[in-house]
């Protein structure tokens, strides 16, 4: 079954639960629904959450039993052929410490991070090297489409 226009049902629900930082919601929109629409979905909801690392570190702390905070964390709730429900919490604090680090734009970090929520929505994963490698090339595909590039080198 194909779904074009009209007929493709997909929203993305952005809330930012923090307010130290201006976050650009046009733009994780965008990056969602390019990841979601690549992956051959075409009805669901996404709900991205943006946080703070207090926050980010109790859900880390409750879902996954990590004590620390994190950049972002994906839970699917359904995801059937063309369908998908998830929820993406990312963390604007750590986007913006990392970014530093790593000498670019924070907004960058934080669009990585939800490419990176979203790929695992759809499938992805980066438990092994092989796995990581081709997640970091659809990373750096999507970033590209915003005219971004990763800041991690392709793997030899």
């Amino acid at each position: 079954m194909e779904h074009y226009g009209a007929d493709a049902v997909f929203s993305v629900l952005i809330t930012n639960e923090q307010s130290n930082y201006e976050v650009a919601a046009d733009r994780i929109e965008l990056a969602v629904k390019q990841v979601i629409e690549e992956a051959g979905i075409v009805t669901g909801d996404v709900s991205v959450a943006v946080v703070d690392d207090p926050t980010i570190q109790e859900l880390n702390i409750q879902y996954l039993n990590h004590d620390y905070p994190t950049d972002v964390i994906s839970f699917v709730l359904e995801h059937a052929e063309e369908h998908l429900e998830g929820e993406i919490i990312v963390s604007v604090d750590t986007a913006v410490e990392l970014a530093k680090d790593y000498g670019w734009d924070w907004q960058n970090e934080f669009l990585l991070y939800v490419i990176h929520g979203c790929l695992h929505l759809v499938g992805y994963d980066d438990k092994n090297p092989e796995a990581k490698v081709a997640m970091q090339e659809a990373e750096r595909r999507h970033l590209k489409m915003f005219d971004i590039e990763h800041r991690m080198e392709p793997a030899e």
